[in-house]
């Protein structure tokens, strides 16, 4: 009777798609965060060299 169970619980793929779906999701939230902390201290120097040169230009 388990033995027949476990057969059937392994050919049984419905819920599959939901949980690939998942997996694909947190990979890409996985990359996205490391992009963010791998750049993020570039990006918010640039961002901060552009608002200083934006304050200079209007004679701030």
């Amino acid at each position: 009777m388990l033995r027949r169970f476990l057969a059937r619980f392994s050919r049984d793929e419905s819920g599959a798609t939901a949980i690939e779906y998942g997996m694909i999701l947190a990979l890409v939230f996985l990359v996205i965060l490391g992009a963010l902390q791998a750049f993020g201290a570039t990006g918010s120097g640039v961002f901060n060299t552009a608002m200083d040169r934006l304050r200079a230009a209007m004679g701030g």
